[in-house]
């Protein structure tokens, strides 16, 4: 078997407790679809994108995501949560599995800066298997805009990549084409689930590893129930996109060294951006009432 069928629950959530919602919506899913394997989430769903709420390791959520996974005998990404480890919090995304194991814990590599404030980096990429399926990487919402994340996922050997999202700005339009770029230039099923509600714009995709998109979602409550086929990833991996474009094989045999990533090389032109802050109230001739 090399099928995996999953549902990600595009939810309309406000930035109170929503975790008795959550758990009526998985609930739900496992009764309406039992062919369903795995119900992955938004980013932050549980509590919104304060770190206020920020909890240690083990939190009441998490066990309480553990035991609907194991209730429902499902895989779950149950989003992201915003976990404190001594002085730093980190927004850590757990894998659980149907037995109710944490299998595999996220965190963030690229919290989306100056606005995640406060919010710790993380230091490793994170791939999983399932059982008669493939393997499976897992990003967060900003870290998609990061092409070297995903190509690093492909290379450890992810056929799917998950992305539980919180976004509820107006770049939401170009996500949804970096998800699709992502996908058709690394030959990977790529899940991106947004919320939506108070949180989030929704339009939730799942893109196909020939590029294609498989589903789009609106912009409310949305049950997003489909097979993944990691033989289809297998297969454009081998013969090409339409048969036609190897991407990963000739990325693999190019002798190709890019200077940017190679040790020492600094930050080049990228120096004269200036410091990573938030816009202040300027224009093209410099900050208003310094005009010349």
């Amino acid at each position: 078997m090399s099928h995996l069928p999953i549902a990600g629950l595009q939810l309309e959530l406000g930035a109170d407790d929503n975790l008795e919602t959550i758990e009526r919506e998985i609930a739900q899913v496992a009764k309406r679809f039992p062919w369903v394997r795995m119900v992955i989430l938004p980013e932050l769903c549980t509590r919104g994108a304060s770190t206020d709420h920020a909890a240690e390791p083990g939190s009441e959520a998490e066990t309480r995501f553990r035991a609907a996974a194991r209730e429902h005998g499902l895989w779950l990404v149950p989003g992201s949560l915003f976990e404190r480890r001594g002085n730093a919090v980190f927004n850590t995304a757990p894998v659980i599995d149907p037995t109710g194991e944490v299998v595999a814990r996220y965190d963030k590599r690229h919290p989306f800066l100056p606005y995640e404030k406060g919010v710790r980096r993380g230091q490793d990429f994170c791939v999983f298997d399932v059982p008669g399926a493939g393997r499976i990487g897992l990003m967060i919402c900003f870290d998609m805009w990061f092409p070297e994340m995903v190509r690093q996922l492909v290379w450890m050997g992810a056929e799917a990549i998950i992305v539980p999202t919180l976004t509820n700005t107006i770049d939401r339009k170009l996500e949804l084409a970096i998800a699709q770029a992502n996908a058709a230039c690394n030959q990977v099923y790529m899940v991106n689930i947004n919320v939506a509600g108070d949180l989030g714009y929704g339009r939730s995709i799942v893109v196909g590893p020939d590029g294609n998109v498989i589903h789009q979602a609106s912009t409310t409550r949305e049950i997003i129930a489909l097979e993944l086929d990691f033989e289809h990833v297998r297969r454009s991996r081998e013969r090409g996109i339409f048969s036609t474009v190897q991407t990963l094989k000739n990325f693999r045999d190019a002798d190709v060294r890019y200077p940017v990533y190679q040790p020492g090389a600094g930050p080049g032109a990228l120096a004269e951006l200036g410091p990573l802050a938030l816009p202040d109230e300027t224009d093209n001739n410099g900050p208003h009432g310094a005009h010349t």
